[in-house]
């Protein structure tokens, strides 16, 4: 059986993770996560969408 998680539940997770480990403060990760709010709004985001669906295709392809 396949688990499937969200995107966005695993980059909060690994955002999470960074901010409480030190990598990333505060600050940055707000900025972040408000810069990936805005672009969702843009004319760019069909673009990069069917970019990272193509990837998950890629990625589900191989086979080991």
């Amino acid at each position: 059986m396949a688990i499937s998680l969200s995107v966005v539940l695993l980059l909060a997770i690994i955002l999470v993770v960074m901010i409480r480990g030190g990598n990333i403060k505060a600050g940055p990760a707000i900025v972040a996560v408000l810069f990936g709010f805005f672009l969702a709004s843009t004319g760019m985001a069909p673009s990069i969408q069917r970019f990272l669906d193509s990837i998950a295709q890629t990625i589900n392809s191989i086979s080991f």
